[in-house]
C-alpha cells in the first residue's frame, strides 16, 4: 500500500507550512517528509528498497525540476533508508545519519545495521555528515533541533520546530503506539529509553507530530497517553513485545513479497537470526512449525494476512 497525500482525517494539509510535504507511504516503506525553501530541498527518509523507484518518482515530481539538496534519516531501519541508494545515485544529495551509525555504514556492516538479522535487504549508500543530539538545522525555511530517540532503535533521532511546533517522529511515536522495541529482543534496554523519549516529546509542547507510520496527526496528548499505556502493557511481561516483534517482522516479508508457501516462509525465518534468538530466549525453543502456525493465526485473526493451504498472502 502506498499513500501520496498531504492531508489525512487527522491533520489537514493546511497544518502544514507551505514548505512540507508529506509522502504518507503505508508500512513497507515508512513515510518520506519533503522540505522546500527555494533552492533548499531536503528529504526525511526514503522507504523501503522495494519502494526506491516510488520514492524517486515521488519526489522528483514534487521537486519539479530541482535537485535534492539533502537527504536524512531518522534511523537507519531498512524501511526508513532503503531508497538512498538511488536518490544518491540521481542526486548526489548530501546525506546526514545518526553519528552512533557512521562507523556501521562506513563498513556496511549488516549486522551492525540489522539488515541481515531481520532478513531484510538495503542497498548500500554513503553518508556526508552526521546528526546529534542538541544540533539546530535549517530544513524548509525553519530552525529544527535534533533530539536522540532511543527505544525502539537505539540510535533513532527525531526533528523538531520549536516554531511551529512540529515533531518529525520517526518511529518513536505513532498516533497509536510506537514501533517494536528492537533492544529488549535481545535482552538489552529498551522500555526505559522509549520511556524517557515520550517524556521528552511531552516537555516539547507539539501542535502536529509527523510520524514515520501513518497520517499526521495533532492529538498529541491523546497520543502519548496511548503509547504510554502501550509501553506500561509491554514492560509487564516482555514476552509480548516478542510476540508482537515475530508478527511485524513476518508481516514485513508478507507486505515485500505478497505472498509465499509456509515453507518458504518458514525457511526465510530460520534463515532470520533475530527471530531465532527470539525463538530461543522468548518461546523456550518452542519447534519453528509451532512458532510460525502462531504468528500466522495472529495476523490472520487481525485481518493481515490469509492462508489457503500452503500459500499465505498478505492482506492490505
Amino acid at each position: 500500500m502506498m499513500m501520496t497525500t498531504t492531508s489525512d482525517t487527522s491533520a489537514s494539509a493546511d497544518m502544514l507550512p507551505p514548505g512540507i510535504r508529506v509522502f504518507e507511504r503505508g508500512w513497507l516503506s515508512a513515510n518520506n517528509v519533503l522540505l522546500i525553501d527555494g533552492d533548499d530541498t531536503v528529504l526525511v527518509d526514503s522507504g523501503y528498497v522495494g519502494h526506491a523507484p516510488q520514492t524517486l518518482a515521488l519526489v522528483e515530481a514534487a521537486l519539479d525540476g530541482r535537485p535534492l539538496q539533502r537527504l536524512f534519516n531518522t534511523h537507519l531501519h531498512s524501511d526508513h533508508c532503503g531508497g538512498n541508494a538511488l536518490l544518491q545515485r540521481r542526486w548526489q544529495p548530501r546525506t546526514w545519519i545518526p553519528a552512533a551509525e557512521a562507523r556501521a555504514v562506513a563498513r556496511w556492516d549488516v549486522d551492525a545495521l540489522t539488515y541481515r538479522a531481520t532478513g531484510q535487504q538495503c542497498d548500500r549508500f554513503t553518508f556526508d555528515a552526521l546528526l546529534e543530539d542538541g544540533q539546530s538545522l535549517r530544513m524548509g525555511g525553519l530552525d529544527w533541533q535534533v533530539i536522540t530517540a532511543p527505544g525502539h532503535d537505539p540510535h533513532a533521532v527525531m526533528l523538531f520546530s520549536p516554531a511551529e511546533r512540529i515533531l518529525i517522529s520517526g518511529d518513536a511515536l505513532w498516533q497509536h503506539g510506537f514501533g517494536v522495541i528492537f533492544p529488549e529482543l535481545d535482552g538489552d534496554s529498551g522500555f526505559a529509553e522509549q520511556d524517557a523519549v515520550l517524556r521528552r516529546i511531552a516537555e516539547l509542547d507539539v501542535r502536529l507530530v509527523i510520524p514515520g507510520h501513518g497520517s499526521p496527526f495533532t492529538d498529541v496528548g491523546p497520543a502519548l497517553e496511548r503509547a504510554s499505556g502501550r509501553l506500561d502493557y509491554l514492560r509487564a511481561d516482555p514476552r509480548r513485545n516478542a510476540a508482537h516483534a515475530l508478527k511485524v517482522l513476518v508481516k514485513f516479508k508478507l507486505l515485500e513479497q505478497r505472498r509465499m508457501t509456509r515453507d518458504a516462509l518458514m525457511q526465510w525465518m530460520a534463515q532470520a537470526p533475530l527471530l531465532e534468538r527470539v525463538r530461543l530466549r522468548y518461546l523456550e525453543g518452542a519447534p519453528l512449525p509451532e512458532v510460525l502456525a502462531q504468528v500466522l493465526a495472529g495476523l490472520v485473526k487481525a485481518g493481515a494476512a490469509t492462508v489457503d493451504d500452503e500459500m499465505v498472502c498478505n492482506s492490505d
